[in-house]
Parts: C-alpha cells; structure tokens; sequence
C-alpha cells in the first residue's frame, strides 16, 4: 500500500469567505490558518501548498475577551539600539484593522519560503466588502 503524496500542479484551490464579527481574534486566526495550510484537506501533504484562499471582512469588528483591548501591545524593532516601538491593541484595531488579524495568522503558519507562499493567499479587509467577487468565495462557517 502506497501513502498519496500531493504535487503542486494537482492542487485545485478554493476561495472561503469568513466574517470576523463578534470573533474571538485567536479562535479565528487558528482556524484561519488551518486553512491556509490545508489540513482540513484530505489531500494535506507538508512539503506542498495544499491550502486554500481566505478572505476576511469585518476586521475590525473582532473580538478580544477580558481587559486585553487596553492591556495588549503590539511590539516591533527598528533594529538601532534602543529602538523598540509599542503599539496598544485599541490603537492598532482603529487605524488598521487588518493588521491585527495579519500578525495572529502570520505567527500560526510556518516560517518557510511554503509558508510565505500559504499566507500570500490571505485577504483581510476591515469592512463588509471586498473585490473578490469573481473568484466565487463560498461562505464559511468556523466550528468555534
């Protein structure tokens, strides 16, 4: 008996449309990811893209439980001595929205030239529309 190994040009993806409303932001970014990695497929191989394409709306109507709203920072470097910058959640979520969500999701995916290429496929936008119409995106219920 043989173990179906998956190739690149086999990989038929789809497009799933999410709503992050009233979400929690990690239960929806381990979810996300999930997805993008493609273990929700049956034909899930590790070293091939096997995912499928994400798009999220409603960014910046998602949801974070206890005081983490005022309690939470987002933290990155300038790479000079002494420069470590901080951001709070609540200032991140009202002036981008998306970029809150990108960084839960960025962080669940591997660190691989693969998994830059899984998380090319995610599309976040902080209102209800997006201009992904044509690619048909079905709607997707997480199992929260």
């Amino acid at each position: 008996m043989k173990t179906y190994m998956a190739k690149t040009g086999e990989v038929q993806g789809k497009w799933y449309l999410v709503d992050a409303a009233n979400i929690a932001l990690g239960r929806l970014a381990s979810c996300v990811a999930k997805i993008l990695r493609g273990k929700n497929n049956p034909l899930f191989t590790p070293h091939v893209d096997t995912g499928d394409s994400v798009i999220i709306i409603n960014a910046d109507k998602i949801l974070l439980t206890g005081k983490k709203k005022q309690q939470k920072f987002y933290y990155r470097h300038t790479g000079y001595l002494g420069g470590l910058k901080s951001t709070r959640y609540d200032k991140l979520l009202s002036t981008n929205a998306d970029k809150v969500i990108m960084l839960a999701v960025r962080r669940m995916i591997p660190d691989t030239v693969l998994g830059r290429a899984m998380f090319k496929k995610l599309k976040v936008y902080a209102g209800d529309v997006h201009p992904h119409e044509a690619q048909k995106p079905e709607l997707l219920k997480l199992k929260l």
